[in-house]
């Protein structure tokens, strides 16, 4: 049986219990080298044959599963964060859909939930996103029609960018072109919830510029969007006037819509 794993965004405390279950009986491990955290193979049998996939081709890692399905080994192909998002993980499932191999998929810890923890910040606010669109940058790597940066940031929503750490001064100018104010804020996070973290928080306007002053060029996501900022509506779901399913509203207190501008800079 092989079992996709997605292995967290970095801390070793931040993989599933099912995940590390399954790495602690693990015949073989398949990991994403460039990215995985490798402290979270310290579980690992210590006769399981563990394999890099950096440097393996699609037609390498298959080969790798097929010969443990031969063997009768478990193995697990340890992806980063979660494997649904950037993972390439469909074409591999297919390949092995066509040879009649067992897989399963393991969800995980995605790093742009792990960027909103460090950056305290919550992506859907009342009355300033609803919505939070993953992506990227196009770079080597085409893009589809209908979806540039440019086309998403005319939605003003939420944005998480990946894979683009490289390629900032395109993005900033792409973000300008799509609609986003220069002073809309945003910020960098690097290699989030791994003990070398670092968050900068900076505009739109200003992404490229803190990204070469601090010295970052990978692995780090972009968040950009008004959730950033300091005001946004009070959530009805906990507002005394509103009735819900669980709760009456209570008769003696104010219409709900209260606006919250929350702290301001000294």
């Amino acid at each position: 049986m092989i079992h996709f794993v997605g292995a967290g965004p970095g801390a070793v405390d931040l993989i599933t219990v099912r995940g590390q279950k399954l790495l602690e009986t693990a015949d073989q491990i398949i990991y994403a080298g460039s990215l995985v955290n490798p402290q979270v193979l310290a579980c690992a049998k210590k006769d399981c044959r563990i394999l890099d996939s950096a440097g393996m081709t699609l037609e390498a890692v298959i080969a790798a599963m097929e010969e443990g399905e031969g063997q009768g080994w478990m193995t697990v192909r340890l992806h980063t964060g979660d494997p649904s998002v950037y993972g390439a993980i469909r074409e591999q499932m297919d390949i092995l859909s066509q040879k009649g191999l067992a897989y399963d998929v393991v969800p995980g810890v995605s790093s742009f939930c792990a960027a909103a923890a460090s950056l305290q910040a919550e992506y859907t606010l009342p009355g300033i996103s609803q919505s939070v669109i993953i992506t990227r940058m196009e770079g080597r790597t085409p893009v589809p029609d209908k979806q540039k940066i440019a086309d998403y940031a005319a939605h003003q929503a939420t944005m998480v960018i990946f894979l683009s750490a490289s390629l900032l001064e395109g993005l900033q100018a792409e973000l300008l072109r799509g609609g986003y104010p220069a002073d809309t804020p945003a910020a960098i996070v690097y290699k989030a919830s791994w003990p070398e973290e670092r968050t900068y928080t900076c505009t739109v306007g200003t992404l490229a510029e803190t990204a070469q002053r601090e010295g970052i060029s990978k692995t780090a996501l972009i968040v950009v969007g008004q959730v950033l900022g300091q005001a946004y509506d009070r959530s009805l779901l906990y507002h005394p006037a509103f009735t819900h399913g669980c709760r009456q509203a209570a008769p003696d207190e104010q219409q709900y819509g209260d606006h919250i501008q929350g702290e301001t800079e000294s």
